[in-house]
């Protein structure tokens, strides 16, 4: 096994850096040797490529590996995660494993010595090593789950996020469950070549920056007029940008292009009249053209602007969930409270008749097997036959949705949870009919995940939804991607390389030639970049729906008011506010936004208002059992926690937050004084208070100890966190938001474009011109525009400060987190460009009590265009630490959302 191809260009954006771009130092490629049987590719120079049956050549010796008679070499990614080892390697494949070893199939195979998991790229009859090739050890499974679109986006990914491939491969293919595997085989026809969007090339081709860089950015679809037409037939999608490279003997592969796979019988594309599309787009100018653009299949991209709304529940259909439903979504029930007229009255398209599959060639293909129930969603309160409301971002969504299934091609919808899926999910159905989609979330088990997730890699659907992994599903003919709310922080991946969905999804509408929308009430930086540039196009709605169905915005906080109003400041509300959960609940369910969760999460010394800290020493690594017993009987010695104070109830006594050990003998440091006060005041205490205040109405929390899906249209007091508010019935007749201070003064960059975008989805929960009370000053940017409903100037008057003060997304920023010492030395070693500026490095913040060396972070800004050179050099930098076995951890993350 070897390198494959030459040795890469390091100014190519899209091409893998070779080993000696890294500069080890001497000797250690060779401890990281997987055997003797590889030529490591920083020893050997690049080679003209050598035919294996030359090297094979004559009759083989006793016990050899006889080797595949067509394309005997399979280029394998080994699931390393080392970065300089990150590239395929070559390995022979034996004539026994010549059918099942096909591109983007599961293999093991013998690395550094040892048994290691891998996915064949490719099949070729050549390799640049010049001798022996260490056979694969077996084909763990003969399912291409790696599809060629798949492994290039990957690819992208890691480039663009200075990761490695395999990591990314990690987040987009889920683990193999065999026995599902299994019983689905039986139930689809013979392979058959897909369309020219898998068109099998190596994913090494891919550039890497197509969208952050403006310059190779491709200009926007204009968005044509409505127009309606006939419902053309599937059609193939567009290829990925670039003609495919010419296919040769030697590079053909064997097998069907990888993604083909078995495939079911081409679903033709429903038959609905343009004129049903509009819906909820009817309000936004530019909504029609968009669809219009979709049905015809070209690659339109634009950022919505989404108005608040609620959609009744639909009846429920016959015959209950089918498996292509999310788990724990139910079938809508008629929950419309009578003589309460619809928040969007435009008319929803008829659920569309059961395709009749296209003729298939013989053999007939087997039946499809009995849909399995969708399952209960772990955690979830949602109970069989409650109705499921649907917001009008659902809706539109899955409107666009439709429209380019009416062109033949697939669409990838990516929300931030469970929730949001579950309420997709609703209307995925009640616009495509049962069984057109699968809904992807984490909270699946690995069997039923898998199920869907093959479900898609084999054609049987063409529509995905799901959490930020399903931004990777192998979805055939990829004609929209689309993302909600990519403002919400649940969008970036946790895990290396820390991808965000959104620049996922733009990465492959890229690749795909595929149309892309992004979603939201609010509007992000990003986005907002986006449509700057012109590679994106805005459709926001008229202002005529904008006062029909916005929300009447009141700012409070008057101090002078809480003192004029005794119940008012025993609830510590304001007058209006108030007055405006009195009125509300005449009329139903009111909503409670605040920031913070559980009782009373910060304390505060009653006499010097110094904040409450936990005085006992941290434990020390082997426990508690070295510290000494001071005569107090509390042990004493070694450096205090330091963790916060807080609350759990009433009646509790405060725990330190970072120890979890009770402070009941607290004393203040400062005075002395052992009284306490509250600092900040959560959810739970927030629910306490109120159910003084209105003694006769019922309370409900939703927050971290319990998520509530849906309430009700009665009267009920609903405080929730922000992102846990469950949607009414009908709506919430009134909001609170409470302690507007503790959002706006966070101490980050995105805290004012965050705070707003938190209010505009609570406010989106209420009826049509409902009222909504923030505590917050009025003269503050971001309460000024969500009085006038207006994110948009809001968003471009963030971009334009951040981009005179240097920060994302005007410029790109990469952060190294680790020990000072390895920073530094990392930081060293770089060779940047002349306009890159260096922030830090500085102190990060952790608890007292953390183990191990101080860490430090340093920030590398670059120029927008500069970003795939920093990428390439930071994933350099990571290999030379790894080539030499650097004993600290230096993490890397490019475009971070929590950067300051």
């Amino acid at each position: 096994m070897t390198r494959t191809g030459p040795g890469a260009d390091p100014e190519d954006p899209g091409a893998l850096l070779p080993l000696s771009a890294v500069s080890p130092p001497a000797g250690a490629a060779g401890r990281d040797a997987p055997g003797r049987r590889r030529a490591v590719a920083a020893g050997a120079g690049p080679g003209a490529p050598t035919a294996v049956t030359s090297a094979i050549a004559g009759p083989p010796a006793k016990g050899a590996v006889v080797p595949a008679a067509d394309l005997p070499v399979a280029r394998v990614l080994v699931d390393n995660p080392l970065p300089h080892l990150d590239r395929p390697f070559d390995y022979l494949v034996p004539a026994a494993m010549a059918d099942d070893a096909v591109p983007g199939c599961r293999v093991r195979v013998r690395f550094a010595g040892k048994l290691t998991d891998g996915f064949v790229l490719e099949r070729t009859g050549t390799t640049e090593h010049e001798g022996a090739l260490a056979p694969l050890e077996r084909v763990v499974s003969a399912e291409p789950v790696l599809t060629a679109a798949v492994a290039a986006l990957c690819r992208a990914v890691a480039d663009r996020y200075a990761g490695t491939m395999p990591d990314v491969v990690r987040l987009a293919v889920p683990p193999r469950h065999a026995r599902v595997e299994a019983e689905a085989a039986a139930s689809v026809p013979p392979p058959v070549a897909d369309s020219a969007a898998e068109s099998g090339v190596a994913p090494d081709a891919v550039a890497s920056e197509a969208v952050a860089s403006e310059a190779g950015a491709p200009e926007a679809v204009a968005l044509p007029p409505p127009a309606p037409a006939a419902p053309p037939g599937p059609e193939p999608a567009s290829p990925a940008p670039g003609p495919p490279p010419a296919a040769t003997p030697a590079t053909a592969s064997a097998v069907p292009p990888a993604g083909a796979g078995p495939a079911a019988a081409p679903v033709p594309a429903p038959t609905v009249p343009a004129t049903d599309l509009p819906g909820v787009w009817a309000g936004y100018p530019a909504g029609p053209a968009f669809l219009a653009a979709l049905a015809e299949g070209r690659p339109a991209r634009a950022v919505w602007t989404v108005l608040p709304g609620l959609r009744p529940p639909a009846a429920a259909p016959a015959g209950g969930a089918h498996d292509g439903t999310s788990a724990g979504a139910v079938p809508a029930g008629d929950g419309t409270a009578a003589g309460r007229p619809a928040m969007v009255a435009a008319p929803v398209p008829a659920p569309v008749p059961a395709p009749v599959p296209a003729p298939v060639p013989a053999p007939v293909p087997a039946p499809m097997p009995a849909p399995v129930p969708a399952r209960e969603a772990r955690g979830r309160r949602r109970t069989a036959g409650a109705p499921v409301p649907v917001l009008a971002w659902a809706e539109g969504v899955a409107l666009a949705v439709l429209a380019a299934w009416r062109a033949g091609r697939g669409s990838v919808v990516v929300v931030p949870d469970g929730r949001d899926v579950a309420m997709l999910d609703t209307a995925l159905r009640r616009v495509l009919g049962e069984d057109r989609h699968v809904a992807l979330t984490a909270d699946l088990g690995p069997a039923e995940r898998y199920r869907r997730w093959l479900r898609a890699l084999r054609g049987e659907v063409r529509v995905v939804a799901g959490t930020r992994a399903a931004a990777f599903a192998p979805v055939r003919d990829l004609g929209l991607v689309a993302v909600w709310d990519d403002g919400d922080d649940l969008h970036a991946e946790r895990l290396a390389p820390y991808p965000h969905a959104r620049e996922v999804l733009a990465l492959r509408a890229h690749q795909a030639g595929a149309a892309m929308l992004i979603a939201a009430h609010a509007r992000t930086a990003e986005a907002t970049r986006l449509v700057a540039t012109g590679w994106a196009r805005p459709i926001t709605a008229t202002r005529t729906a904008l006062r029909a169905h916005a929300p009447r915005v009141r700012p409070s906080g008057d101090d002078a008011e809480m003192a004029r109003d005794q119940a008012a400041r025993a609830a510590r509300l304001p007058a209006q506010a108030f007055a405006a959960l009195r009125h509300g609940l005449a009329d139903g369910p009111v909503l409670v936004q605040v920031p913070r969760r559980g009782y009373l999460p910060a304390l505060a010394c009653q006499h010097c208002r110094a904040r409450a800290r936990c005085t006992q020493p941290a434990r020390p690594a082997g426990g508690t059992a070295d510290l000494p017993e001071p005569p107090g009987g509390d042990r004493a010695g070694g450096p205090a926690c330091g963790g916060p104070l807080a609350l759990r109830g009433g009646h509790s006594a405060p725990y330190c937050r970072w120890c979890g050990r009770i402070a009941g003998t607290w004393r203040c440091p400062a005075c002395g004084g052992a009284r306490m006060r509250a600092v900040v005041i959560g959810a739970r205490r927030t629910a306490e208070e109120l159910g003084r205040a209105f003694p006769s109405v019922p309370v409900r929390t939703s927050g971290r100890d319990g998520v509530l899906a849906t309430v009700g249209a009665a009267s009920a007091l609903v405080v929730a966190t922000p992102g846990a508010e469950p949607v009414a019935e009908d709506g919430y007749a009134a909001a609170v938001l409470l302690d507007g201070w503790a959002l706006l003064g966070r101490a980050g960059l995105r805290a004012a474009e965050e705070t707003l975008r938190r209010w505009m989805n609570a406010a989106a929960l209420l009826r049509s011109r409902g009222e909504l009370v923030v505590l917050a000053d009025a003269a503050v940017p971001a309460v000024q525009a969500l009085l006038r409903w207006d994110p948009v100037t809001h968003a471009e008057r963030e971009l334009a400060e951040r981009a005179a003060l240097g920060f994302p997304p005007a410029v790109h920023l990469a952060t190294l987190t680790g020990p000072a010492a390895a920073v530094r030395e990392t930081a060293a070693g770089l060779r940047l460009p002349p306009d890159a500026r260096l922030l830090g490095p500085v102190p990060v913040e952790t608890p007292r009590h953390a183990e191990g060396p101080a860490e430090e972070r340093l920030m590398i800004r670059v120029p927008r265009a500069g970003g795939a050179a920093l990428a390439r050099e930071l994933k350099g930098a990571a290999g030379v630490r790894s080539a030499r076995k650097a004993p600290d951890l230096v993490r890397v993350c490019m475009d971070p959302i929590d950067v300051i």
